[in-house]
């Protein structure tokens, strides 16, 4: 079996190896390849690797590449997880939106809609390249904002792509630890779009305890999600939401401490990540030694805005346990290869079931949406979910259309309806606002400028 990632100069790639190279990984894979554009940090990630494989039960054999072709002909698995601008791109993202007054943040509000101009284009272009050298292969797209770039690469690909993100699942397995339960024993009910979603029922013999956990401060304490969000709100609201909803249902104290803060987020990634490729490479013995300090140390500082200042940078050992995207990704494969049955959410077409019932009614079919599907030998089975309704359906409902509009606007080349995406997004308080943002993130990236005219 032949896995490609694109990106596979990455800094999360190790976690992807060592999934696949653990004893107990279900999975075989023969061939890693990994393409990207930078020799230097694909070097980087080869002699990190190489290290791992030292120790590993089953490690897969590792090519690297430049050429995208050699990369893809004949992948049975394709990761997409490019960056188009590099760390630079989310630095510029986010300062620009700083800077005239909204929420700077990668995936969510005015940075997520800029990340996707630039992005949707490249990713178009691999889906095409897929298509051709590697027909049958399954694309897993990491890439953010990844309900975006999966909406337009399955415009290419069909159902043969999905998006994986390890927020969701990673919410529901936090709330079944509180009570007790093996994640994979419990049924729950989780809907909305990447970054943007609740949990809203867990099933244990037949029933919700759900609210029993919402009534209990003890149990409501250790699932990060209620501490960054607040109990009274998970308790108003009935439902537990994605940890991002903190950037809609706090956006006040998100701005404000965003803003106070004497870096972003992408500043300290920029930083953290030149200092470890430059390490690495002045030092290749010593490879996986500093990216192991450089992964706790991002780990530990992630959405640290959302936290209390002494606890920006120290979030509890429990809160980043239990697996990342890259479980995700591997328990994907494995059912999709291997037919072993598997339950967790991805990010399918909201037509994905095949029953012409849609799963988000209140959006198009073409719409990217994040649910539970089982996965097995004949593929990704999105489960049918409850309705959406009330305000998280009006919030879903305008952000998607946010999403589309962007995607109107690259189709169209239209500046126009890129300033509509912007303006719409309920993070962008201002026409005036939106259209300065439009002819910045034009004016910063010449390919999208050309774009839209």
């Amino acid at each position: 079996m032949k896995l490609t990632i694109i990106g596979g100069g990455g800094f999360r790639v190790p976690q992807i190896f060592q999934a696949l190279s653990a004893g107990d990984a279900r999975l075989r894979v023969a061939e890693l390849w990994l393409y990207d554009v930078s020799e230097r940090r694909l070097e980087v990630v080869r002699n990190v690797l190489a290290q791992l494989a030292a120790t590993a039960a089953q490690p897969p054999e590792v090519r690297t590449t430049t050429h995208l072709a050699d990369a893809l002909d004949g992948a049975d698995f394709v990761f997409s997880a490019i960056r188009v601008g590099g760390t630079a791109g989310r630095v510029h993202d986010e300062r620009t939106a700083l800077r005239l007054g909204v929420l700077g943040q990668e995936t969510v509000g005015p940075g997520g809609l800029a990340y996707a101009l630039r992005t949707v284009p490249r990713a178009l272009r691999l889906a095409e390249e897929v298509r051709a050298r590697a027909p049958r292969a399954w694309t897993i797209n990491f890439t953010n904002p990844a309900g975006i770039l999966t909406e337009a690469m399955r415009r290419v690909l069909g159902d043969r792509v999905v998006s994986i993100c390890d927020t969701p699942i990673g919410l529901m397995r936090r709330v079944a630890a509180t009570v007790g339960q093996d994640p994979r024993a419990v049924g729950f009910d989780y809907v909305g779009l990447n970054h943007l979603g609740w949990l809203r029922t867990l099933v244990v013999d037949g029933r919700d305890v759900l609210p029993d956990v919402l009534a209990s401060d003890d149990l409501l304490d250790g699932v990060e999600e209620a501490r960054i969000l607040g109990f009274d709100w998970v308790r108003a609201l009935g439902t537990i939401p994605n940890e991002y909803l903190f950037y809609y249902y706090r956006h006040r104290e998100a701005l404000a401490r965003v803003t106070g803060e004497e870096h972003t987020r992408g500043e300290f990634l920029d930083a953290q990540q030149n200092r470890f490729y430059d390490a690495a490479a002045a030092d290749p013995d010593r490879a996986l030694e500093i990216w192991d300090r450089t992964r706790h140390e991002r780990e530990a500082s992630y959405m640290g805005e959302s936290r209390p200042r002494e606890q920006r940078y120290a979030r509890r050992a429990e809160d980043v346990e239990g697996g990342g995207y890259q479980e995700v990704a591997l328990d994907l494969m494995t059912g999709l290869a291997t037919g072993e049955a598997a339950t967790m959410i991805l990010g399918v077409g909201n037509d994905a079931r095949g029953t012409g019932e849609l799963l988000v009614p209140h959006l198009t079919p073409d719409a990217v949406v994040e649910v539970p599907c089982s996965v097995d030998r004949e593929g990704v089975h999105p489960h049918a979910v409850a309705p959406l309704d009330g305000e998280m359906a009006g919030l879903v409902t305008t952000v998607k259309a946010s999403e589309q509009l962007v995607l109107r606007a690259l189709d169209e080349g239209s500046r126009e309806l890129a300033w509509r995406a912007f303006a719409n997004h309920p993070l962008v308080d201002s026409t005036t606002v939106a259209r300065r943002l439009v002819e910045d993130y034009c004016a910063a990236t010449p390919e999208v400028g050309a774009l839209l005219r």
